[in-house]
């Protein structure tokens, strides 16, 4: 049992680790957004989806092959192929091919609906507790994201149906694989799981890619490499070990909470670089989503509140 223990305080991170790694996903995964959108005019969407997965997994398999002996691939691939067909192929299919049909800061808005779909699977799945507040902030969450859209401008003219399906189908399925890592994770080496889901479904992507699209289509300009390469790199590579580490030291929904920011990072990135103006509905938004991150990281008074006996039972035992 001690043994335990010492293990599950070492997944565990201090105040100030948390804070470096939320910032650092917050910034580089609000920047995504408007940057995928530029790299989708030098490149076709499927095939930039497997490209830039593709891309990150090989770059962690450096750091991955040192712990082959953690792989124990015959034992758990269904992990594998699960995390990397809802985390990879969906999420980032989707993702890629909605992005042509919405401006970024609004596909990206309706995509974090993640953290209220997430906190609601935690719930049913993990017997992670749900009160009052938490439904509260994850309620001014959503609310506030979409008050930040409506001023960006993306809800007004012709709205894509397509393309907002695109982005719920992109939402649920990180939502899934939110849930699902959150789940298996502890079976499986968090090293191997991101590099095997991004090579596993970038390989997927790119493959699909080849077939419906052209290579020849790609301009290979220095301003998409470079694009291509943060992307790869920050965002998918290194983006997804700091997330599921985030997630493995903490409630699941408190952690996806703070991803309601991301949005405000690629609104403000395309307000500074874009020239977009800064609105009072994005200030609105902004003080909304505070609340939100206030309110789901609370904690009720009493010991298991807001939870029911037969559920905190069941995690006692866990």
């Amino acid at each position: 049992m001690n043994d335990l223990q010492g293990e599950m305080d070492v997944r565990k991170l201090s105040k100030l680790q948390s804070v470096l790694l939320i910032l650092f996903l917050v910034i580089v995964w609000g920047i995504n957004w408007p940057l995928s959108k530029y790299a989708l005019s030098f490149m076709p969407p499927v095939l930039f989806s497997g490209v830039r997965t593709l891309l990150g997994g090989v770059l962690l398999l450096f750091v991955a092959i040192p712990r082959l002996g953690k792989l124990n691939f015959r034992a758990t691939w269904p992990i594998y192929l699960v995390s990397a067909l809802v985390n990879v192929v969906l999420y980032y299919g989707l993702q890629t091919i909605g992005l042509e049909y919405l401006p970024s800061g609004l596909f990206s808005a309706i995509v974090f609906l993640q953290p209220v779909l997430v906190g609601i699977f935690s719930w049913l799945w993990l017997g992670e507790s749900m009160n009052g507040l938490k439904i509260a902030g994850l309620i001014l969450g959503f609310v506030g994201v979409g008050v930040i859209c409506s001023g960006a401008g993306g809800l007004s003219g012709h709205i894509s149906v397509a393309g907002i399906l695109l982005a719920l189908g992109s939402a649920l399925s990180w939502a899934l694989g939110t849930v699902y890592v959150k789940k298996k994770g502890s079976r499986v080496d968090p090293i191997w799981l991101v590099t095997l889901q991004l090579m596993t479904g970038g390989l997927f992507m790119t493959l699909l890619g080849s077939g419906v699209e052209r290579w020849s289509d790609i301009s290979w300009k220095p301003a998409f490499i470079v694009s291509l390469l943060f992307i790869s790199i920050f965002v998918i590579a290194m983006g997804w070990l700091v997330f599921y580490k985030l997630i493995d030291s903490g409630e699941a929904s408190k952690v996806a909470s703070y991803t309601f920011l991301i949005p405000l990072v690629a609104i403000l990135t395309g307000t500074l670089f874009l020239h977009e103006p800064f609105t009072v509905s994005l200030l609105a938004g902004l003080v909304l989503i505070v609340c939100s991150i206030y309110f789901v990281n609370r904690k009720p008074h009493g010991s298991g509140a807001g939870l029911p006996a037969r559920t905190r039972g069941q995690q006692a035992q866990r």
